[in-house]
């Protein structure tokens, strides 16, 4: 047999896995990446030259003795390996006879927090270590309730560092009913546990027989088998607009990629925010639209698939606007009901202006309030006036323009955005939409008093698209 057709064999044994995304979380030293490593160790998905730099550097920092240091297979940064500890989100890939997966390795110390909200914002699993000696400690708590307020519905517990405390079956189940008070209170829906040693191996990919009063899954066993596809109910089309195709007097083609839901040729679609209303005339999801190549149609498209949308009636859409079913609209409007997890170094204050980063939309806009900050430690909600690195919060804001949007537990795709900072042009906080106004919530500002920027653009945008409107209620 000829090498290609090893390598065909080998792509189609692989295209029709299914992808599941997970991360791993927790406090300081609780074993993450010594975790990922020896799950990418157990399963043989080591190149052997990763494996002769991993024992070289094992030697040179002594982390582990003698013994293979695992977490230098996943801490690829050179502070990393210096300090022992995890500052970037790490990606690994690995796969099994069943399932493709994407690891992503978070940091467990607090002022990485930030990090872990990246890694965890496109997860569908959240294994969240705890050291088997310390027990639950606030760094758990935070990235549990970070990952119940990412909508994560699955999360693993797995208790590591069992070798440390004798495999003791009462130190495991003390844990695991703390956090199951813990999980009913963030009303997390499915928490699987699992008691373990990444150092040795326990349970990870290979059961032991040091633990033989567990009778559960080994974690990898657990990975397999969890079902996050068959919970996914179907959702609503939507399909924001990223790019208009021009490219030559016959065609006018809306580019982007399906965020959610289906759409099909014949579909009635409105466009928002203008609510001009039309019908779907063809798909193109391949193929370079020239005047010299056809084009490569479809009947339909689903989700995450990129494609080009005509339409029936010469309508006027333009990047970032948002393309929906006619009978399944989300709310549109400028003000928002949003969770924030503020990421920048400066504290983020009441009604500075900031960029807001939205699907394919870029747009202007400020935080008007905030209804409480969350405490951590006791989720208590805590009134303050500004918020600062790695705080979490709900708050009111305010956009420049209004935007279709859904709540960011129905759809994350059109649920979610990031605060850029106007000066600096970095990211600064992440949000999530709770609620969306309606319309006739929204006032525009009182004309008698000075305007924000967020305020000026935001009357420039009605007065340009809804003139009758005025300074009435919308």
């Amino acid at each position: 047999m000829l090498a290609s057709d090893n390598i065909i064999d080998y792509l189609k044994e692989h295209e029709n896995k299914k992808l599941l995304r997970f991360l791993t979380c927790g406090s300081v030293d609780d074993g993450k990446s010594t975790l990922i490593g020896r799950l990418l160790y157990d399963t043989k998905m080591i190149f052997e030259d990763q494996l002769l730099a991993a024992e070289s550097e094992s030697r040179k920092y002594g982390t582990t003795g003698k013994r293979l240091d695992l977490a230098l297979l996943v801490d690829g940064l050179q502070s990393e390996r210096e300090q022992g500890i995890t500052i970037d989100v790490a990606y690994r890939f690995f796969t099994t006879q069943k399932r493709k997966y994407i690891i992503a390795d978070t940091p467990g110390h607090e002022q990485y927090t930030r990090n872990m909200v990246t890694g965890a914002s496109t997860a569908d699993v959240a294994v969240i270590l705890i050291d088997a000696r310390k027990g639950i400690l606030t760094q758990t708590r935070r990235h549990s309730y970070i990952v119940s307020l990412l909508g994560i519905k699955h999360i693993i517990v797995a208790i590591n560092k069992m070798d440390l405390v004798d495999y003791s079956k009462e130190v495991f189940e003390k844990i695991s009913q703390e956090y199951a008070s813990l999980a009913k209170e963030l009303e997390i829906e499915n928490v699987y546990y699992i008691p373990m040693s990444a150092l040795e191996g326990d349970n990870v990919v290979n059961y032991t027989t040091k633990m033989d009063w567990y009778s559960g899954k080994t974690l990898l066993e657990l990975l397999d088998s969890i079902d996050i596809w068959s919970e996914q109910k179907a959702e609503d089309f939507r399909f924001p607009v990223q790019y208009v195709n021009r490219p030559n007097l016959n065609f006018r083609g809306y580019c982007g990629t399906v965020a959610s839901g289906r759409v099909c040729v014949g579909d009635d679609i409105t466009v928002l925010p203008s609510g001009v209303t039309t019908k779907v005339e063809s798909i193109i999801d391949a193929g370079d639209i020239t005047e010299q190549n056809s084009k490569v149609t479809t009947k339909e498209a689903i989700s995450p698939m990129a494609i080009t949308i005509t339409t029936t009636d010469e309508v006027d859409i333009s990047r970032g606007d948002m393309i929906v079913h006619s009978h399944t609209m989300p709310r549109v409007s400028n003000k928002l009901k949003v969770m924030i997890v503020w990421m920048g170094e400066e504290p983020m204050r009441v009604e500075q202006d900031y960029d807001i980063k939205w699907t394919t939309s870029m747009l202007s806009g400020y935080i008007e309030k905030i209804n409480y900050k969350v405490d951590i430690n006791s989720y208590e909600r805590v009134q303050v006036d500004e918020l600062k690195l790695n705080d979490i919060a709900s708050c009111r804001v305010i956009l420049n323009r209004p935007i279709a949007a859904d709540p960011y537990k129905k759809n994350r795709a059109t649920g979610s955005f990031i605060i850029i900072d106007r000066v600096t042009n970095n990211t600064v906080g992440a949000g999530m939409i709770v609620d969306v106004a309606r319309r006739d919530q929204d006032k525009l500002p009182d004309p008698n008093r000075e305007y924000t920027l967020a305020e000026r653009e935001l009357n420039a945008w009605i007065r340009k698209h809804y003139p009758e409107w005025g300074c009435r209620k919308i």
